[in-house]
């Protein structure tokens, strides 16, 4: 006997998720794939663990009736929402629907986005948005820019409360560029992704200047020259592992701590090769990410921003499996200088693992500020002060260790232990000191050099003294600025040790509005 028909209300869901699962149809998915680029649906089931995903608002139509629109319905209207799991954790998720409509964005569509971000700040769950929208809807005029804007005060809203990663895989111009940038952690795909406030054509019609939209604003133009794109793929695959990753070092809200991973990497592990790695001539360059990658758990760092401003290194890592925040400089480049860019990169990371917990490791090797008048001009003050202000109002755990190098204001800059910082360690290649011992000498001894009988050894003997008084870490020890001076090897175990000793610090900043950070 053949079994009963379903009701026909069962009949009219099955059809009503079968329109909506057809997303705008199997031409413009072809030609999704066509352009190197996923669906919505397909970025969505990578992105999370499988048969996780629990879709919101999948009926959800848009409101216009003008230009014919009333006769162009689609359910889902260009964007799918919900939430789902990453590693068994709890994550919210928007993913814009290029092929209905380009993506484009109506005001029933904002209000999918804006559910879902505000069910993520009541349970205290990350968002993703996975971006690949033509913009604004034209034919919905300011509802759609309304409904921007409803998203805008919700990222500022969750700034500091839940992480939000913004992953651009597709076109993302106009104003919809400024969602991503309120977020914490923007990712592109290269040669198929792209943001800018205004277009090549406007471009070139009000300056004359003729630019393609990949120079203007592809993947590799943001993650080196801007600074907005903080990780770039290969492919839309690449970019939704790289986000698994980073969420990985990541607690679900301000309220937790990160999540700990098993390691069978020992924490007493010495790490000699430490001994010579780090040359005892301070002119002479080395690359920090070889000492990172001998002190973190099994040499992984998840490198944030590493094409821009590479003078400085920021990104996360593992110690003892429990993640912290990696600030170093790069004596590779441009001999670790801080600099404009360097400082508002590493200020930005800071406070990001302020909000979130995260403890602070940073490695010191700086000569100082980078002199010049683009440099004057560009704001380096005031960029400088940003990272000085990062450091000194952060409170979470923070261990610094001086490689070599600190000179000057750089030295109070770089989480010392003036600005609040709890464990400061040297190694004993550090020099602390106003400058380097050659322009001290040929300020503080200038009339001694001019009048002596053979001036180039008296020089180079007010340099060897001022480097054995002042260019070493014991003068720093004896104040009580440095609380020790280690053997290179022992650099991992006292890390582990000094985070171990601070994973129960509890900080507080006066109570205040909110802090006024000089932007």
């Amino acid at each position: 006997m053949p079994p009963p028909s379903p009701p026909k209300a069962i009949e009219r869901l099955d059809e009503m998720n079968a329109r909506a699962l057809g997303l705008g149809g199997e031409d413009r998915v072809q030609k999704q794939h066509e352009a190197g680029k996923l669906t919505a649906r397909e970025r969505i089931e990578l992105l999370l663990d499988p048969g996780t995903f629990v879709e919101a608002g999948r009926f959800v139509v848009h409101r216009c009736s003008d230009f014919g629109m009333d006769k162009q319905k689609v359910l889902g209207d260009g964007v799918v929402t919900g939430y789902g799991l990453i590693d068994g954790r709890k994550v919210f998720v928007f993913a814009q629907d290029f092929t209905v409509f380009g993506g484009s964005l109506s005001g029933a569509y904002a209000q999918k986005i804006c559910k879902v971000m505000d069910l993520a700040m009541k349970v205290g769950a990350p968002i993703i948005g996975l971006n690949d929208s033509g913009g604004a809807r034209i034919q919905e005029g300011v509802e759609s820019l309304a409904g921007y804007a409803d998203i805008f005060l919700r990222n500022t809203l969750a700034s500091g409360v839940v992480p939000q990663i913004s992953c651009v895989m597709g076109p993302c111009a106009g104003g919809a560029v400024y969602s991503p940038a309120i977020t914490d952690f923007v990712l592109m795909v290269e040669r198929t992704s792209y943001m800018f406030i205004t277009g090549p054509d406007v471009i070139k019609a009000v300056t004359h200047e003729e630019v393609s939209k990949e120079d203007l604003g592809g993947a590799t133009t943001h993650a080196t020259k801007s600074g907005v794109c903080h990780r770039t793929a290969t492919d839309d695959r690449g970019c939704l592992q790289q986000t698994r990753e980073l969420l990985s070092f990541l607690p679900s809200n301000h309220e937790e701590d990160p999540p700990v991973r098993p390691t069978k990497d020992p924490v007493t592990r010495e790490v000699v090769e430490l001994d010579t790695m780090i040359p005892a001539d301070p002119s002479k360059p080395y690359d920090v990410k070889d000492v990172i990658a001998a002190v973190v758990d099994d040499k992984n760092l998840f490198e944030i921003a590493p094409a821009y401003a590479p003078n400085i290194v920021v990104g996360f890592a593992r110690i003892g499996g429990r993640p912290v925040g990696v600030v170093a400089n790069q004596p590779a480049v441009l001999a670790g200088v801080l600099d404009t860019h360097s400082s508002m990169k590493a200020a930005r990371f800071v406070r990001f693992c302020d909000c979130f917990n995260v403890p602070l490791l940073t490695l010191v090797d700086v000569p100082g500020f980078l002199p010049g008048t683009d440099q004057e001009y560009g704001g380096v003050i005031k960029h400088g002060a940003k990272l000085l202000f990062a450091f000194a109002e952060a409170t979470v755990p923070k261990v610094t260790v001086i490689l070599r190098k600190a000179y000057g204001g750089a030295y109070d800059v770089m989480a010392s232990k003036h600005i609040r910082a709890d464990v400061n360690l040297a190694l004993p290649t550090a020099e602390i000191a106003v400058m380097g011992p050659e322009g001290a000498v040929n300020i503080v001894r200038r009339n001694e050099i001019a009048q002596a009988e053979d001036p180039a050894a008296a020089r180079a003997a007010f340099v060897a003294d001022y480097r054995e008084k002042f260019a070493n870490p014991y003068k720093a020890a004896e104040l009580g600025f440095i609380d020790e001076v280690i053997y290179p090897r022992a650099l991992r175990t006292r890390l582990h040790q000094s985070l171990q000793l601070l994973k129960d610090k509890r900080d507080l900043n006066p109570p205040k509005k909110h802090s006024n950070i000089p932007l």
